[in-house]
């Protein structure tokens, strides 16, 4: 319910934005602002006015600030960007929505890699920043695709010299040795998911060359053993599926001027049930280490279709709920 004594807030659209790009096509982006807050909006020519408590009003008029902002970085404004924007601004962080959403990582063949979310933007930031990083949370909460760009941001930069990514094949062992071909073949499918990532991030026709030349590694996590990895960027994915043990041989590869980012999903451990995962001690371990940190995204940095964010929120809920359950019924 708005209030119709509230005084009225103006908001004007520079002539230098076109009131489409703000507002969007058959004002689609106007709807999803109106839709979010309880205040009422009317536009008439490049002026908006917003009617309601002054503290909705004060809202709107910080979004279409923020809005403006992002289109003058010369990005079109799309639904999610709005949503994300709304999101941010409504959960009252520190982070301003055009400075997350503008951060360009890396462009390639006309497409920017940007973090999505505030902690998106904490976790690249904390990649600049200390030499080991974390990266914790749920699928499609992108922890591993911005590493990833990150990793090319510093090779085109010439801060290192090679990117080195890896996986646990939890497999790897007895059970792929029973399969057709080499060891690669066997592999290979383990390390897909990092392939399909760089052709992405590098234009496809340069990565069998670096991949030949060994700029680029692409390599199962039991390869490591025994190297010094030095001015190199360094990333272990699926971090859960590693014992404490293959935890400290991969930490402890690190060289000079090299940086590693380390990432996981603690819900998703695909190994024997009698095993430790790495990645849950390691925070108990190394958490007063300096120059590491350990960022942690959750089901609202999730990217992918907004199902997907439902699906792990449930999960989530789902399992705390059935852990609480247990710890009763043994007490």
């Amino acid at each position: 319910m708005t209030d119709d004594t509230a005084p009225a807030h103006t908001f004007t659209i520079p002539s230098s934005v076109p009131a489409v790009s703000l507002l969007g096509p058959a004002d689609e982006f106007l709807r999803l602002i109106e839709d979010s807050f309880e205040a009422r909006i009317h536009v008439r020519g490049n002026t908006i006015t917003v009617t309601g408590s002054p503290a909705e009003a004060a809202m709107v008029e910080r979004l279409l600030d923020e809005l403006v902002t992002i289109v003058r970085t010369g990005q079109h404004l799309t639904p999610e960007t709005v949503e994300r924007s709304i999101t941010m601004l409504q959960t009252e962080t520190e982070e301003k929505p055009a400075e997350v959403l503008s951060l360009n990582i890396l462009s390639n063949r006309g497409r920017t890699i940007r973090p999505k979310t505030v902690n998106q933007k904490k976790y690249v930031d904390a990649i600049d920043k200390h030499t080991i990083v974390f990266g914790i949370g749920p699928a499609g909460t992108g922890k591993t695709y911005l590493a990833m760009a990150k990793a090319v941001q510093a090779l085109q930069a010439k801060e290192v010299t090679r990117i080195i990514l890896t996986r646990p094949a939890v497999e790897a062992g007895e059970h792929l040795g029973f399969l057709p071909g080499t060891l690669g073949e066997k592999i290979d499918p383990y390390l897909r998911p990092l392939y399909d990532a760089l052709h992405d991030m590098i234009d496809p026709e340069t990565i069998p060359k670096l991949l030949a030349s060994g700029v680029i590694e692409v390599a199962p996590l039991a390869y490591m053993r025994g190297r010094t990895l030095n001015d190199a960027f360094i990333i272990l994915d699926e971090a859960q599926n590693t014992t404490p043990e293959q935890m400290k041989m991969f930490l402890t590869r690190l060289g000079f001027g090299s940086r590693m980012v380390v990432t996981g999903d603690v819900t998703q451990v695909d190994l024997p049930s009698s095993a430790k995962s790495g990645l849950r001690i390691v925070q108990d371990v190394l958490e007063d280490v300096r120059d590491i940190h350990f960022s942690v995204l959750t089901a609202s940095d999730v990217v992918r279709h907004k199902l997907v964010g439902r699906i792990v929120a449930a999960y989530g809920e789902y399992e705390a709920g059935a852990e609480t359950h247990e710890r009763r019924r043994t007490q």
